[in-house]
């Protein structure tokens, strides 16, 4: 979004500041978070905001609500752009749950090899289930580590190719996933190649999200965006 944004208009993109070395952006940045729906509204207002954009990921639902709040106090137009959900097809072993603590549930109490393709923030309620061998993958290290007694960790900033993926699950002779539906490509490798292995994953469901104008993909939300802004040139 921000490259095809990049030179055409006055954009600023806002990061979470959770990673510690985010990729390089062609548009100003600003990290951390605003305090709530307010400190937004806020900012929205002191920056002279015209639009604001949700490109967040599905599963932050947090500041997607704090977004649409917002909006509302300022008058400020939003659109959501939110990636379509992967869909189970066939060959694929999905076990759907509500959450972390369901996941660390549907694993059972037998000692299982386990990928964990999760955020960083989530990874502590499977201290519950010691018994399991873990792989977690994150872009940062995982600091401090998980307690459980047998955890290994990887590093790795996507896209990940489903080679490369099936690769990594057969050298840590993993037999199940737990995952989000994040839709996309870039990390949509360990599903194609939980199909092909015939392994388990245990996805978690998306959660509910805030009513919204709402489009699929960038080059929708730039359309979008233009209509947008030409209506307020033309003052409509």
């Amino acid at each position: 979004m921000a490259e095809c944004l990049a030179g055409g208009a006055d954009v600023i993109l806002s990061l979470a500041g959770r990673t510690a070395s985010p990729a390089a952006q062609p548009v100003p940045v600003r990290l951390g978070g605003f305090g709530g729906a307010e400190g937004l509204a806020r900012y929205l207002s002191a920056e002279r905001i015209d639009v604001l954009i949700d490109a967040t990921h599905p599963y932050a639902a947090k500041i997607s609500a704090n977004a649409a709040r917002a909006v509302e106090r300022v008058g400020v137009p939003l659109l959501a752009l939110r990636r379509p959900a992967w869909t189970a097809i066939a060959g694929d072993r999905w076990i759907a749950v509500a959450d972390v603590g369901a996941a660390v549930t549907a694993l059972g109490s037998a000692p299982r090899q386990v990928f964990l393709a999760l955020g960083r923030k989530e990874l502590v309620p499977f201290a519950a289930a010691p018994q399991h061998h873990y792989l977690v993958r994150s872009v940062d290290p995982v600091d401090p580590p998980l307690a459980v007694p047998h955890a290994v960790y990887v590093t790795g900033r996507g896209p990940f190719a489903e080679a490369d993926d099936r690769a990594l699950l057969e050298r840590h002779r993993i037999n199940v996933i737990v995952a989000k539906n994040s839709g996309g490509a870039a990390t949509y490798g360990k599903i194609a190649a939980a199909r092909a292995l015939g392994l388990p994953v245990i996805m978690l469901r998306r959660p509910a999200l805030p009513e919204a104008s709402t489009v699929e993909t960038v080059e929708e939300a730039v359309a979008w965006l233009d209509h947008a802004t030409s209506r307020t040139a033309r003052g409509v």
